[in-house]
């Protein structure tokens, strides 16, 4: 899916929140994505991902916004939707295990 989503990128980005730690920027280019289309951002104390996932959303310079929030609460999901529309963007959260 990543790579699929690094090559429509056209002049938007790609953005990673809060990917697990072995997605690096090494990661991504053995993995054959267009890394130059792709942000990959951690979250620090003054936001969470939930923050961060919306404003990417909101700004709409990202087709895709991808976060790993677990868990993800129904209010937060709501407001990614809302991120997302408002944005024209997509977002998709990952939870792993």
């Amino acid at each position: 899916i990543l790579r699929e989503l690094s090559q429509q990128a056209g002049n938007r980005w790609l953005t990673l929140i809060d990917a697990p730690d072995q997605i690096t920027q090494s990661w991504l280019g053995n993995a054959g994505l267009k890394r130059e289309v792709i942000l990959l951002l951690k979250t620090c104390k003054a936001n969470t991902a939930v923050q961060l996932a919306c404003e990417a959303l909101r700004r709409g310079k990202s087709h895709t916004v991808i976060s790993w929030i677990h868990p993800l609460e129904v209010d937060s999901q709501q407001m990614l939707t809302r991120a997302a529309l408002q944005g024209q963007s997509q977002s998709l959260n990952i939870r792993l295990g």
